[in-house]
């Protein structure tokens, strides 16, 4: 075909199309179609909108606010606000301190590490953040992977020192994984923790912190330093000699405490400064019983003397080299992914409860920076916790600035406070722990689950069981293996339904849904759910076939008309690569033999560009294949093959 052909082509291609009301997409330039698909992928929130048409200096301002959101509403800060965010942040730092001193412990770690990681990237946050109800600091996952995944190559008790450099060169790059999903803006990579593998693997994690605490909670010396259910409560009935009554008894009652403020809080949320101030006043008041009773030369173990000051940096404990450097890496990159997904998802979830917007990308910088800088300066992993940012809410938070005076509360906690902290009892610590990661097992939302996809429920049970049965990293990795393989499953199998009339209308729809639509004599209409590409043409070329199989074998039964039409209705797929398009071109001859006409309804704007540039190759873009409704394709067919009829009736006359 040359030019001029090809050309006038086209254009009758085109009117005949207008006829039908289906109209070719306007033409634009390869490098306009790549720069709409990066922006809807990379930029789908267009963070540039707000600077189109300001002036220079209103840019400058804005760009600042964007990079720095203390800007916004720094200018704006009252009186009145503060008064709130006085509060809000004393009340979180009563729970955040006793936390920051449990979940070090969890991670393996000295206990004022947590109270430096609740000090330093707080500051962070609040100038970073885009958050007003985030509160920052340790959190019992991440402590939980990140102590069992170094303890994998390195003991704390016999080398503290290194696992110590571990932990903060792994947080330096959780922080940089984080900061870099931000700035490349790549964070639908965490969508691929579905809510069904995260319900799964919280429980299952917070049944083995559960389990880890009763070497605090019975008093026991030599206990497992495996995570499995099974080595952990093998350990424990094989150490009953070295339970401690004094210890148990001690554990108990503060353990009930803690498990009744949390009911009360939670039956009655304005109470929530009880569940918030428990854990704080059971560490004072067991302190207090241990130091007058000298509890300590009695079995009961404390924490000992605690360092004074505040943080020393750490930037010389960075090691970037050596046998550990894929230790440190695979652990920050399993760390930094789990304390960004719930950081994110608790700062979504409050600002949706007060009406504003969290920015996801802004987020991953901000916590990533805040983990850049806590590592220099003795910090390990910190992020959003749930139980604070809860607490932070209620409390009545308005700006991140309740970060800054929880912080300030955890420095005067630092300078001189430690002594009163000797004599803690770890079995306290242990009992809050407990309280806290109670909460993790959300029995409602995986029956939910259950209720309305069985194979998400599938994926939560392999996240719950990998967990406790085998170890946290990989039950983790299972459950979002079979995460992919169902979206592999839903890429590579995609649906098609047959459509019929409903009676009495013209439209079209599902034959197995609706119990009144009828086929229609002679069309076969399928409706197809999916883009078209390379991982699916050769699955749907084998349904298609077999539908008509199908039909054709049902028609002979009823000894109807045979088949004349294959229709297939497109509005559902979004897209056709190369693949794709070849699928047209087999289906077209197999159809000829068959002495069928394939038709095509509703192409959208993508999919007929394509198929119209391979229409030299395909030859049946043609305006009487393709239409803009199913109802009207039939309705034009039908008076086709009427008109066709009634002609050769009369030839043969």
């Amino acid at each position: 075909m040359d030019s001029n052909a090809e050309s006038m082509h086209s254009r009758c291609l085109e009117i005949a199309m207008e006829a039908h009301k289906v109209v070719p997409p306007p033409h634009r330039s390869t490098m306009e179609k790549l720069k709409t698909r990066l922006k809807e992928t990379f930029f789908p929130d267009d963070p540039l909108r707000q600077f189109k048409g300001q002036p220079m200096k209103k840019k400058l301002i804005l760009a600042a606010q964007y990079v720095f959101p203390v800007l916004q509403w720094g200018p704006n800060y009252s009186f009145k606000l503060f008064k709130s965010d006085v509060v809000a942040g004393l009340t979180i730092a009563s729970l955040a301190i006793p936390q920051g001193i449990s979940y070090a412990k969890l991670a393996n770690l000295p206990p004022i590490v947590g109270l430096y990681s609740s000090f330093v990237p707080p500051l962070v946050y609040a100038v970073l953040g885009s958050s007003r109800d985030l509160a920052v600091g340790p959190v019992s996952i991440a402590s939980l992977v990140l102590g069992s995944m170094l303890m994998q190559e390195v003991s704390p008790n016999k080398d503290p020192v290194l696992f110590l450099q571990l932990a903060f060169t792994s947080t330096f790059f959780a922080g940089l994984f984080q900061a870099s999903l931000g700035f490349l803006r790549l964070g639908f990579i965490i969508d691929f923790l579905s809510k069904a593998t995260l319900i799964g693997f919280m429980a299952g994690a917070a049944i083995i912190v559960s389990l880890q605490q009763l070497k605090g909670l019975l008093g026991i010396t030599h206990f497992t330093k495996q995570m499995g259910i099974v080595p952990v409560l093998s350990s424990v009935f094989h150490t009953t000699k070295e339970w401690s009554w004094q210890t148990i008894l001690m554990g108990f009652c503060f353990l009930v405490v803690l498990l009744l403020a949390r009911h009360v809080s939670t039956k009655k949320p304005n109470l929530f400064w009880v569940s918030a101030g428990a854990p704080l006043a059971s560490v004072i008041l067991s302190t207090l019983l241990v130091f007058a009773a000298k509890a300590d030369h009695h079995g009961i173990s404390v924490i000992g003397k605690l360092q004074e000051g505040l943080n020393p940096p750490s930037w010389n404990m960075l090691h970037f080299h050596g046998t550990h450097l894929g230790l440190v890496i695979k652990t920050g990159l399993v760390t930094g992914i789990l304390s960004l997904t719930e950081g994110i998802a608790v700062g979504r979830t409050f600002a949706a409860l007060k009406d504003y917007q969290v920015d996801g990308n802004k987020e991953m910088i901000a916590i990533g920076l805040m983990n850049m800088v806590g590592s220099s300066t003795s910090c390990y992993v910190t992020t959003g916790a749930f139980s604070r940012s809860a607490v932070n809410h209620n409390a009545g938070a308005k700006t991140a600035a309740s970060n800054v005076v929880m912080s300030v509360t955890v420095m005067v906690t630092l300078l001189f406070l430690m002594p009163l902290f000797q004599y803690t009892p770890n079995v306290v610590l242990g009992a809050i722990i407990v309280t806290a990661v109670v909460g993790l097992i959300d029995i409602p939302s995986a029956y939910h689950i259950w209720k309305i996809d069985k194979f998400d429920f599938v994926v939560t049970l392999c996240a719950f069981f990998g967990v406790i049965f085998i170890s946290v990293q990989q039950g983790l990795a299972i459950a979002v293996g079979l995460s992919i393989f169902k979206i592999l499953l839903q890429i590579t199998r995609p649906k098609t339904v047959m459509l019929g009339k409903i009676p009495g209308t013209d439209m079209y729809r599902n034959l197995h849904q609706y119990e009144e639509a009828s086929s229609v004599p002679g069309f076969l209409i399928l409706s197809i759910e999916s883009p078209i590409n390379f991982a699916n043409i050769t699955y749907l070329n084998e349904r298609i076939l077999r539908w008509i199989e199908e039909y054709e074998a049902e028609e002979d039964m009823k000894k109807q008309s045979c088949l004349q039409f294959l229709i297939l209705e497109m509005s559902a797929v979004s897209a056709v690569d190369t693949s794709g398009v070849s699928l047209f071109k087999v289906l077209r001859k197999a159809m000829e033999k068959k002495g069928v006409e394939l038709i095509l309804v509703n192409p959208l704007s993508e999919v007929m560009e394509k198929l119209l540039k391979a229409d030299e190759a395909l030859d049946f873009m043609r305006p009487d294949n393709i239409f803009m409704s199913v109802g009207e394709a039939v309705a034009s067919l039908s008076s086709r093959t009427k008109g066709q009829s009634s002609t050769t009736y009369h030839e043969g006359t």
